[in-house]
C-alpha cells in the first residue's frame, strides 16, 4: 500500500488532476455530441477535491432526484466511476436520443432507462479512454449499473466502497448545453494506490 494521501495533495498534483478532468470531460462531451447528433457546448469544468458528505449538497441537496450511472474500473488502476445528472436533465438527454419520441411522463420507461444507461456508458467510456491514453495505463470499465434515486442514496454506494480508504473524492462538475443547460457530475474514485499510479505515470514524483 502506498503512503499517498489525498489530504496531502499539493497544488501541483491538483493542477494535474484538473487537467485530467478537463480533457476527460471534453472527450466525454464530444462523444455525447456524436451520440445525439448535435452540437454540445461545455463550460470549463469545475474540479474539486471534496469529502463525500459535501457532494450531495453541491448537487442541490441530498434529496435531489438524480440519475446515476455507476461502473467499476479495472486494469492497471482499480476503483469506480460515476456519472450523475439531475432527473429533468436526464429526461431531456433521453428525449434527444429518442428523436423526441420519449413518453411525456414523470417516470422512466425501461426503454428510457436503457437509453440513459447507454448515454452514461458512452461518456464514462470516453472519459476513461482519455485517461488511459494520457497515462499509458490499461483501464477497463465494467458494465454500467443505473439508479434513479435521491443524490444521497446514490452516493452512498461508492461511499460504502470508498470509506475504507479515505473520505476525499475527485468531483468534476461539467455544465453542458444544447438548448437546455445540464449539470453533469463525474466522480472518479480510484483507490489510493491507483491515484499514486496515475500521478506517477505522468511523471509526478510521489
Amino acid at each position: 500500500m502506498s503512503d499517498f494521501s489525498l489530504e496531502k495533495v499539493s497544488e501541483n498534483y491538483m493542477d494535474v488532476l484538473k487537467e485530467l478532468g478537463n480533457i476527460g470531460a471534453g472527450n466525454a462531451m464530444t462523444a455525447l455530441s456524436q451520440m445525439l447528433g448535435c452540437k454540445v457546448d461545455m463550460r470549463v469544468p469545475q474540479i474539486k477535491l471534496l469529502e463525500f458528505k459535501e457532494v450531495g449538497a453541491l448537487m442541490g441537496g441530498e434529496e435531489q432526484i438524480m440519475v446515476g450511472v455507476f461502473l467499476g474500473v479495472e486494469g492497471d488502476i482499480t476503483g469506480s466511476m460515476m456519472f450523475l445528472v439531475e432527473k429533468n436533465s436526464a429526461k431531456h438527454l433521453i428525449n434527444k436520443l429518442m428523436m423526441g419520441m420519449a413518453p411525456q411522463s414523470d417516470d422512466f420507461t425501461e426503454m428510457e432507462l436503457s437509453a440513459m444507461k447507454e448515454v452514461g456508458n458512452i461518456i464514462t467510456g470516453a472519459y476513461l479512454n482519455s485517461l488511459s491514453m494520457m497515462t499509458n495505463l490499461k483501464i477497463y470499465p465494467t458494465p454500467p449499473e443505473l439508479a434513479v434515486d435521491m443524490a444521497g442514496a446514490i452516493l452512498s454506494v461508492p461511499a460504502i466502497e470508498f470509506g475504507t480508504v479515505g473520505d476525499n473524492i475527485l468531483l468534476i462538475q461539467s455544465q453542458f448545453f444544447d438548448e437546455v443547460e445540464i449539470d453533469g457530475y463525474f466522480i472518479l474514485i480510484p483507490d489510493l494506490d491507483s491515484y499514486a499510479k496515475i500521478l506517477g505515470s505522468l511523471g509526478m514524483p510521489l
